[in-house]
């Protein structure tokens, strides 16, 4: 896909922002007026503290030094090529993530807060078991960012060290930050792990440079900013276009004047903003305002809620008892499409 080339290469933050926005409504066409995915799924993996001061960019009101947020994997399956394939996007080694420095620093401080912090879910093994599949069946993985991953156990080590999680599976890496991996700048250094992709099997890696329809009704979109491999995924259901990505928290990041989120609304009309970053990592953060809003081009609104947009955080803020009065103003909560396909049945077919 090339639709978005000469836009991203525009020089220039505004001349930028407008041609990518014009560019999306190309793209909006193209998923919309094409086939659906077979199946989606989302697969709850944890929940965790997030400080509120990254979350909204400063611009929420609160007492409260964190959110809660449930990071999740998508399950999508689609037809390529008249093949049926099965992507699990973002489908985090939740154990090894723990390595994240920041996360290690945090999970140090707040030990004994652990168990009221992290909610259990089931193994992402076992909920795909629950769906009638297995790793072996994953023919592709891929994650909007590269911040807290490991991929060793992921893709399995040249050295045999590490067993490959998802032995079938190729994962579909933006170069440019697989590249920025080994010379992490400073500002970067507390959200990768450093050898989280040291040795790893590279029969297994595909780069990507730009834009990816994978199949029929999938894009994998760059969307840059946050990292500067950034990628948001698109699948378009039964239920209009949907995306997914971690430039924001909760859908009031993607339509902010319509916020109950104290502060958020106010400070958006007062600074003439029509999204708010996810800025843990604020190096790139103009081009991440440019991503958002090419998210929210492309997406459907809610149905029952128009005021906001079918962008599910890969990271969603959800309610916590330790973030009394404080949530956001709609939760999505999951992605549900179709009916998951099972193995024998596509052999007996």
């Amino acid at each position: 896909m090339t639709q978005l080339d000469d836009a991203w290469r525009t020089l220039g933050a505004g001349p930028r922002h407008r041609a990518v926005r014009v560019g999306a409504e190309r793209i909006r066409d193209v998923i919309a007026g094409g086939p659906r995915v077979v199946a989606v799924r989302s697969l709850p993996l944890t929940t965790a503290p997030y400080p509120v001061k990254y979350a909204f960019r400063g611009a929420a009101i609160t007492p409260l030094p964190f959110i809660n947020f449930t990071h999740r994997c998508l399950l999508v399956q689609f037809f390529q090529g008249g093949a049926l394939k099965n992507l699990l996007f973002n489908p985090t080694d939740i154990e090894a993530s723990r390595k994240t420095p920041y996360f290690a620093r945090l999970a140090e401080k707040f030990a004994r807060f652990e168990p009221l912090l992290a909610k259990k879910f089931d193994t992402l093994e076992s909920q795909l078991v629950a769906l009638g599949l297995k790793n072996e069946d994953v023919d592709y993985i891929a994650f909007d960012h590269f911040h807290t991953q490991d991929l060793r156990a992921q893709l399995g080590t040249e050295d045999g060290r590490y067993v490959a999680r998802f032995p079938n599976a190729t994962l579909l890496a933006p170069r440019r930050e697989w590249d920025d991996w080994d010379h992490l700048h400073p500002m970067q250094r507390a959200w990768f792990i450093q050898d989280g992709k040291k040795g790893v099997r590279m029969g297994k890696v595909v780069f990507t440079d730009g834009d990816l329809q994978l199949g029929d009704g999938v894009m994998l979109l760059r969307t840059p900013g946050h990292t500067s491999g950034n990628q948001t995924l698109f699948v378009n259901t039964d239920t209009g276009v949907w995306g997914t990505s971690e430039n924001g928290v909760c859908a009031d990041a993607w339509t902010p004047l319509d916020s109950k989120i104290p502060g958020v609304a106010a400070t958006c009309r007062r600074e003439d903003l029509d999204v708010v970053l996810n800025a843990n990592t604020p190096e790139s953060g103009a081009d991440q305002y440019t991503s958002m809003i090419l998210e929210r081009t492309v997406v459907d609104r809610v149905k029952d809620n128009p005021a906001f947009v079918q962008m599910m955080p890969s990271s969603e803020m959800t309610p916590s008892p330790m973030t009394p009065g404080l949530r956001a103003t709609w939760v999505h909560g999951e992605v549900k499409h179709g009916s998951v396909v099972k193995p024998q049945r596509v052999r007996a077919a």
